[in-house]
């Protein structure tokens, strides 16, 4: 991809594609025959979602996006950074909220805690050129769910968030890109040239979550993202290993692993990344 935001001249917002995500400084404080039994006993996505009416904090109109049902989708695991995997759907495509009719978007959590001076910039740079696409189908599709995050991602630049919200959106379109992958290949004949695209696309995420919650640490106050500082700290200890930024990444866990504050669980997580360091710097080079 040339650039996380490079799909926005689709949307009327070619303008866009250029900005410095993390560029502005912040305030200091957020057998065929067993598979098909199988298929069929399996949940819908499209059961496990519904639509929720919103009201737009920036044009005040009202408008349909869709939600997943509280505590319906079976957990299966979760992955070293965090991103949650579920039966029959992947979240990850549902939690941004658009708006058609001014394109104002954001992750669910940030949505409705917009200022007035916000508004008045997502109005001006956003708004006045924007072309949302409408959902095709009962679901939102991966390609679907990409331009809404990119969306949400121009936005929190023009209202010149916090970096931990970049951050955040950032990391999750990560995952997003993460599930699309696994999608792809769960269907057996993906496009090898695609995957290698959306791979190096969810790379790219990934590193600008890592800088953008590294400067969030430093600058913002605790709890961020609904993450505490051991969680935000663990976060970052597994994006600078998987960067091989080991310094860092050890660093973050001595922290976790000296605190007093640190729960069991989370000290669990920080001994297993440490021997997967350890492991990594034992390997020869070359």
């Amino acid at each position: 991809m040339a650039g996380v935001l490079s799909g926005l001249s689709g949307l009327g917002l070619g303008n866009l594609e250029n900005m410095n995500i993390f560029g502005e400084e912040k305030e200091p404080e957020k057998s065929s025959g067993k598979t098909a039994a199988v298929t069929a006993a399996k949940v819908a996505e499209k059961d496990l979602i519904y639509d929720k009416n919103m009201e737009c904090p920036v044009c005040a109109r009202t408008f349909s996006t869709k939600i997943v049902k509280s505590g319906k989708a079976k957990l299966l695991g979760t992955d070293q950074d965090l991103r949650a995997r579920y039966e029959g759907i992947d979240p990850v495509k549902y939690d941004v909220y658009l708006c058609p009719t001014c394109g104002y978007a954001a992750l669910s959590r940030y949505y409705s805690t917009l200022s007035s001076a916000q508004a008045k910039l997502i109005k001006q740079e956003i708004s006045r050129s924007v072309r949302v696409n409408s959902p095709k189908g009962e679901t939102y599709s991966y390609e679907e769910a990409l331009e809404r995050y990119q969306l949400a991602l121009a936005n929190a630049v023009v209202k010149r968030a916090k970096n931990s919200e970049k951050a955040y959106i950032c990391l999750k379109t990560a995952w997003l890109l993460r599930g699309w992958q696994e999608q792809l290949e769960n269907e057996g004949n993906a496009d090898k040239s695609k995957l290698a695209e959306l791979a190096a696309a969810e790379e790219e995420y990934l590193q600008n979550s890592l800088q953008g919650f590294t400067e969030a640490v430093r600058t913002e106050s605790f709890p961020m993202c609904g993450m505490d500082e051991m969680t935000v700290d663990y976060l970052l200890a597994v994006l600078a290993k998987h960067f091989r930024k080991y310094d860092v990444a050890s660093k973050m866990v001595a922290t976790i692993l000296t605190s007093a504050s640190a729960n069991s669980r989370i000290k669990d997580k920080a001994r297993d990344l440490k021997d997967e360091i350890l492991a990594e710097l034992k390997k020869p080079r070359g």
